[in-house]
């Protein structure tokens, strides 16, 4: 648990700049096609493998650690709720 700690303090910057850049481009369901482009980018640059086109614009990245055990699935939705956000914050949606 610690080593999981540790990578993602160490992933801290990518993590925030995703996330505003995903909530710079908000699409509603089924219109995710810059959302998905744009996770496939950041998991194939992170080494990951991608495969895309997943029920039209789902995206799946498989770490293979060539080590023995458990495997970890994450699932997460990558749609934006048809609202306008009144933060004045230059990555608002």
């Amino acid at each position: 648990m610690k080593n999981i700690k540790k990578q993602v303090v160490e992933q801290k910057d990518l993590i925030i700049q995703t996330r505003r850049d995903l909530h710079r481009i908000p699409e509603t369901a089924y219109t995710e096609r810059k959302t998905s482009a744009y996770v496939a980018d950041v998991l194939t640059r992170e080494g990951l493998q991608v495969q895309t086109g997943i029920a039209q614009f789902g995206v799946v990245g498989l770490m293979d650690t060539k080590r023995p055990g458990p495997t970890l699935m994450i699932r997460a939705d990558m749609d934006a709720l048809p609202i306008e956000e009144e933060t004045g914050l230059p990555f608002a949606s």
